[in-house]
């Protein structure tokens, strides 16, 4: 079974890891979190070595259809999108774990 783990725990285990107070390690991994957004949001990558890193796609524009009426055509404009791509640290991480 997949567990989700959420910022909260995230919180809690590197808190209890550097032993700070889980309220600054909150600040930090949002400050963290907000600053990687900020990045994408101006066009630009964020490389986390042995990570991985995040980027923006642009979706390309296209003809989609309305599934109630499947002769209606609608125009889908450009779609940027937030993407990650796993370094191979991290490949290589989640694959000896799961075999």
């Amino acid at each position: 079974m997949v567990k989700t783990i959420t910022k909260r725990d995230l919180v809690e285990r590197v808190a209890d890891g550097v032993e700070a107070e889980p309220a600054l390690v909150r600040d930090v991994i949002q400050l963290l979190l907000d600053t990687i957004i900020e990045h994408l949001v101006d066009g630009n990558r964020v490389e986390l070595r042995n990570f991985g890193v995040f980027s923006v796609k642009r979706r390309r524009p296209r003809i989609g259809r309305n599934p109630r009426k499947p002769d209606e055509t609608v125009q889908i404009p450009v779609t940027p999108t937030p993407i990650f791509k796993a370094g191979r640290h991290v490949k290589l991480r989640v694959k000896n774990q799961t075999q």
